[in-house]
């Protein structure tokens, strides 16, 4: 009997066996599709990685490009504000000369008037005396009957000629104080 009892124990532990065999071949199974399947997504997870590695690089390159740009944007920006500089200095310069200008503008325009009036007063109050002096020498030309009349036209002369005298020194003056002025407005 002990034959009989291990046999069948040895069948049923055999038939254990199989049924864990079967188990085990099933597990194994499913592990086998677990790794197919944990395999497939490594290699999608290496996929995504190397698909971010090439992003980061594409921006680690786009942000050296912007760096690139920032810094030529910094040198632009210093060269127009030194352009902007110069261009001040320019304009400022360009207002003190324009300045000066209108100053030379009114002293040659009062210089002009100056000289216009000099020569209305030497067509007019230098020509009578001039006349006169030149009538009285034809008439002591043509006749002089006294010495009273000779008297006469030569205090005529005379008046004549201090009234030239005068206007001599008045325009001499005028052109001076001329002078002067214009000097003056050239220093401001």
């Amino acid at each position: 009997m002990n034959k009989k009892i291990k046999k069948e124990e040895l069948y049923l532990n055999n038939r254990q066996l199989i049924f864990q065999n079967r188990q085990n071949e099933k597990k194994a199974a499913e592990l086998i599709i677990a790794n197919h399947k944990l395999a497939f997504q490594n290699i999608e997870k290496e996929k995504r990685a190397a698909e971010l590695i090439i992003a980061n690089q594409e921006l680690a390159f786009q942000n050296k490009e912007k760096e690139k740009r920032a810094a030529e944007l910094i040198i632009a920006n210093q060269e127009l504000a030194f352009q902007n500089k110069e261009k001040e200095k320019r304009a400022s310069e360009l207002i003190i000369v324009n300045t000066a200008l209108k100053k030379a503008e009114e002293y040659h325009k009062e210089y002009i008037k100056g000289l216009e009036k000099m020569m209305f007063m030497t067509s007019h109050r230098v020509r009578q005396p001039i006349a006169n002096i030149i009538g009285l020498a034809n008439l002591l030309e043509e006749s002089i009957n006294s010495p009273n009349e000779l008297k006469e036209f030569s205090e005529y002369i005379k008046q004549s000629a201090i009234a030239l005298d005068i206007f001599t020194n008045e325009l001499t003056t005028f052109i001076f104080a001329l002078e002067k002025k214009g000097k003056k407005k050239k220093k401001t």
